[in-house]
């Protein structure tokens, strides 16, 4: 492949700013909150088993199928471990597994965080097209990971999503860059691509965003098995912290903006 202080890191919990829940992820969001609510004063809920709220299905992260031949399924164990290592420094109960759907499936509502990366060609029939665009406009999120290699049919497919919508630079004091981790500098940089710097773009929906895209960073590289890639562990950490940032803001109330 081409290549706090002493306070306790885990209690920054987001501070509310009314912000408005999607649609999708009420059923979640008193999950959320109880488990954000209890950081304020647990010195460290790391190794806290999973907690539950009676009747609501844990969240988790559903792996995005889509054809055009280009690999969907890589990095095979990154959502197993960004999930595990969510839990561990949010204590918030989520699924021990991945989901996977495709955008025309009955089932895309019910999952609050939607995940595509790969290295080759991505298609969306127009079918896919509009379910998709329904689901974003209905309070979904989609996380496009570059894989290094799905740039281009990216960008075209989501000119087809949004053709009214070019993707937009989402600026560094964006809430997805400090919901609990703080990243200054923006996206952080795993792999070294075509040497240029990570970017965070979007799709912003009557002022929310709907769609992130990492590129030049490779996220999922950085959540994959320790020594899969030969990355160093603080690269590692820094795809981790990220990882969390992005599913807090994708099951939490969404900021404006």
């Amino acid at each position: 492949m081409p290549d706090a202080t002493r306070a306790c890191p885990h209690c920054r919990a987001p501070q509310p700013r009314g912000e408005r829940l999607p649609q999708i992820v009420l059923g979640v969001a008193a999950t959320v909150a109880a488990a954000l609510g209890a950081m304020a004063s647990c010195p460290d809920l790391s190794g806290q088993t999973r907690a539950t709220t009676p009747g609501v299905e844990l969240p988790t992260i559903a792996r995005l199928r889509y054809d055009g031949g280009g690999d969907w399924y890589a990095n095979p164990s990154s959502l197993d471990n960004l999930l595990e290592e969510i839990q561990l420094r949010t204590g918030i109960g989520v699924a021990d597994r991945p989901a996977e759907v495709g955008a025309a499936d009955p089932d895309l509502a019910d999952h609050p965080y939607l995940y595509a990366t790969g290295h080759g060609n991505m298609t969306f029939r127009p079918l896919e097209i509009e379910r998709l665009r329904a689901y974003l406009y209905g309070g979904g999120f989609l996380h496009v990971d570059d894989n290094y290699g799905l740039d281009e049919s990216f960008r075209r497919e989501v000119a087809r999503l949004f053709p009214e919508m070019p993707l937009a630079e989402v600026p560094l004091e964006h809430p997805i860059y400090r919901v609990f981790y703080d990243f200054p500098d923006g996206l952080p940089k795993v792999h070294e691509h075509d040497g240029n710097p990570a970017q965070g773009f979007g799709i912003f929906l009557e002022g929310r965003l709907a769609l992130f895209y990492s590129f030049e960073s490779d996220l999922g590289d950085g959540w994959e098995d320790e020594g899969v890639h030969g990355d160093a562990p603080e690269v590692r950490e820094e795809a981790l912290k990220m990882g969390v940032n992005l599913f807090l803001y994708a099951l939490a109330a969404t900021p404006a903006g």
